[in-house]
């Protein structure tokens, strides 16, 4: 632009401020301006609690910060090989990996830990409530082979059926069955809403189920499975995956993201950073979208109409 159109410009802004129109710094940020919030791609990985935490972020991103959310249906590790091609800006749910988090934030440092989201992780065994009125003691671990017969299936070889969701979520069960020494196999349901309808048949027909299942997750309020108490976690005790004989343990959820994401700043990566809540928070999101059938953005404006205050403290300041 020539410096004559430049003066001009200039001062037909300060004339247009003068007659009570708006300033420059009050009009909306433009492409490529301090504020400009731009494109965040946001990993959704495959549960409902996830899809509630990329729902509420995504829908406060582009209605208060003005961003292109773009969100891709990826699995976990797959996730974290995005942080390196810049195909994905943040992971808003990660359950412990500390395999991802050596080979991606201190090996190749494409990743950097964004702090945790205020969720707590529970994994475990758990069976439906109608099993443990009949068989008060199948909760312990010790009396498992006792009811292996029950749990037998075309699928599980002449052994009780352990069933898993996804094999793609964080699971130790395949270790756990053999080292524990219990008649057991471990059969995949292929993913976290099978997880749920077998469970919820099990009830309503009285069958016998035993299964990988965990927390947050809205589908314990409806149907309040009891959990399998297993050798007690310590720390260390599932340091090899080949040998571990102990329970899961407690999970401080947390946020990846890309450390060109983290490096840029920018009104997408305080949001992120800020975002904060409750397993409770979570759980009703995920309800509106699986149970309710609403919408993800739906189920979103929503929860951020209703708690307004708790998403005014995710926003940038300024």
């Amino acid at each position: 632009m020539r410096l004559r159109e430049m003066t001009i410009l200039a001062l037909t802004a300060v004339m247009l401020a003068g007659c009570g129109w708006q300033k420059v710094s009050d009009l909306p940020a433009v492409a490529g301006g301090a504020n400009d919030c731009g494109t965040v791609n946001l990993a959704v990985n495959p549960w409902v609690g996830y899809e509630a935490n990329a729902a509420v972020v995504g829908y406060v991103a582009e209605h208060d910060l003005g961003c292109t959310v773009v969100k891709k249906d990826l699995k976990e590790e797959v996730s974290w090989q995005g942080f390196g091609t810049g195909e994905v800006d943040a992971v808003l749910e990660n359950w412990g990996h500390d395999d991802l988090r050596k080979k991606y934030v201190q090996g190749q440092r494409t990743a950097v830990e964004l702090g945790p989201t205020g969720n707590i992780g529970v994994i475990g065994w758990w069976v439906p409530p109608w099993l443990v009125k009949q068989h008060p003691d199948i909760t312990d671990w010790r009396n498992l082979d006792r009811y292996a017969r029950l749990f037998r299936t075309s699928e599980s070889g002449g052994k009780g059926q352990l069933l898993d969701g996804d094999p793609a979520f964080v699971t130790n069960d395949g270790a756990l069955v053999k080292n524990l020494r219990l008649d057991y196999e471990v059969v995949y349901a292929g993913s976290e809403a099978a997880l749920i309808q077998a469970f919820r048949q099990a009830e309503s027909r009285r069958t016998p189920v035993i299964g990988y299942f965990y927390a947050p997750q809205w589908f314990l309020a409806e149907l309040p499975l009891a959990k399998v108490t297993l050798p007690p976690y310590r720390p260390g005790c599932d340091a090899d995956p080949e040998k571990v004989a102990c329970d899961y343990p407690e999970y401080t959820l947390d946020k990846i993201v890309s450390r060109r994401f983290a490096d840029a700043g920018g009104p997408a990566y305080e949001l992120i950073k800020n975002f904060r809540w409750t397993n409770e928070d979570q759980n009703l999101v995920a309800r509106y979208i699986a149970q309710d059938k609403l919408s993800p953005e739906a189920a979103a404006r929503k929860w951020v109409e209703a708690n307004r205050a708790k998403v005014e403290a995710w926003l940038p300041e300024g």
